[in-house]
């Protein structure tokens, strides 16, 4: 696949929390330069442009409910059609549910830019455990930090700083395996659908953040 081509990439990521989709998104957006759309960053954004579905959204939220799934492709539909969109997109965050991803296959067919791939971050249920749950923050320099796979040296250097190494109150084991059953429970399902329809891209996302990037942009090639 020649660089043009490779620029008209429109891909949906799929993968668990704490697979390093966001991160390998953002790469591969600097890189290629096509956007990436994360459906919680279009919500707000939508939002305070006050668009037409924007506007929809923000009554159903301040009345304290889920986003209806007819404005969320609203408002992906909006945010498609701008000009930074043409040459490809990365989606983030949606589809969750396999009845999201038909109607995104509907969408994307009516604008004419069928998806191209749907990208599975694979990763090991411990790994992402450990991922999420060994998360800490240094008090002191703010550096990101993991107790499992950080090294010694890192871990001191905050200390030795007149640091400590800060948990986010959500990242417990109790709250982060809620959050993995969902997920399986949810976007499982839809690594067999976009399987059936031959779309699928599994990426081993085990390991350095590089490597995982060079694996990632060799299978899109």
């Amino acid at each position: 696949m020649s660089s043009q081509e490779m620029n008209n990439m429109r891909i949906v990521l799929l993968g668990a929390p704490g697979s390093g989709k966001g991160t390998q998104a953002k790469k591969l957006m600097a890189d290629k330069n096509i956007p990436q759309v994360s459906t919680g960053d279009m919500l707000r954004e939508a939002v305070a442009n006050g668009t037409r579905f924007g506007l929809q959204a923000k009554a159903v939220m301040d009345a304290g409910n889920l986003v209806p799934d007819e404005v969320v492709l609203g408002i992906i539909s909006e945010r498609l059609a701008q000009p930074d969109a043409e040459d490809g997109f990365i989606l983030d965050g949606f589809p969750r549910t396999t009845q999201q991803a038909l109607d995104l296959e509907d969408l994307l067919d009516e604008m004419g830019t069928p998806l191209d791939t749907a990208v599975l971050m694979d990763v090991d249920f411990d790994i992402l455990l450990k991922r999420l749950t060994g998360r800490r923050t240094c008090s002191r320099t703010g550096k990101l930090l993991n107790v499992h796979f950080s090294s010694q040296e890192e871990l001191d250097e905050c200390s030795n700083a007149g640091g400590e190494l800060i948990q986010r109150e959500d990242d417990n084991e109790e709250t982060i395996g809620n959050r993995l059953s969902v997920y399986r429970e949810n976007t499982e399902p839809l690594i067999q659908f976009y399987r059936k329809k031959g779309k699928l891209l599994t990426i081993d996302a085990e390991g350095l953040i590089d490597e995982v990037y060079d694996r990632l942009t060799a299978a899109l090639s």
